[in-house]
């Protein structure tokens, strides 16, 4: 079985997480610079097989855009291009930081860890893809 890759993209920085061949377990990847998702996704594919990716998708409450989601939709049309045959499962990323920051809080970390926003990018990723493959079974 190939593995499945969750994308919490933003801004500045993008968030990944991946699951375990047999897609049981979702681990955080990496956290890197949103203008090197691309790259560091082609050299990734290179070394590991994705059946697909599951990419976060900002909505408001209401389910109307926020103010990121045409950032994401413009990523998405990149990522489409340059992976044509990968499929893309948008996955409501709701409240996903506010969990990734409360896990955090609650591993007992120090103050400067808690406080490394990549940190928080790979964890709302994690949580993101643990939902999608708990919403399979």
């Amino acid at each position: 079985m190939a593995r499945i890759l969750a994308i919490d993209y933003g801004k500045k920085r993008t968030g990944l997480a991946v699951t375990d061949p047999l897609q049981i377990i979702a681990t955080a990847l990496d956290t890197i610079d949103s203008e090197s998702v691309i790259y560091y996704l082609k050299q990734y594919f290179a070394k590991e097989e994705v059946e697909k990716v599951i990419i976060g998708y900002p909505l408001n409450f209401d389910e109307t855009p926020t103010d990121a989601t045409p950032l994401v939709e413009k990523f998405i049309r990149n990522f489409e291009k340059v992976f044509p045959s990968l499929p893309i499962i948008k996955q409501d990323e709701r409240l996903t930081s506010k969990m990734a920051s409360q896990a955090i809080s609650q591993m007992g970390l120090n103050k400067k860890n808690r406080e490394d926003k990549g940190l928080v990018d790979k964890v709302s990723a994690v949580i993101m893809l643990q939902e999608y493959l708990e919403s399979r079974a």
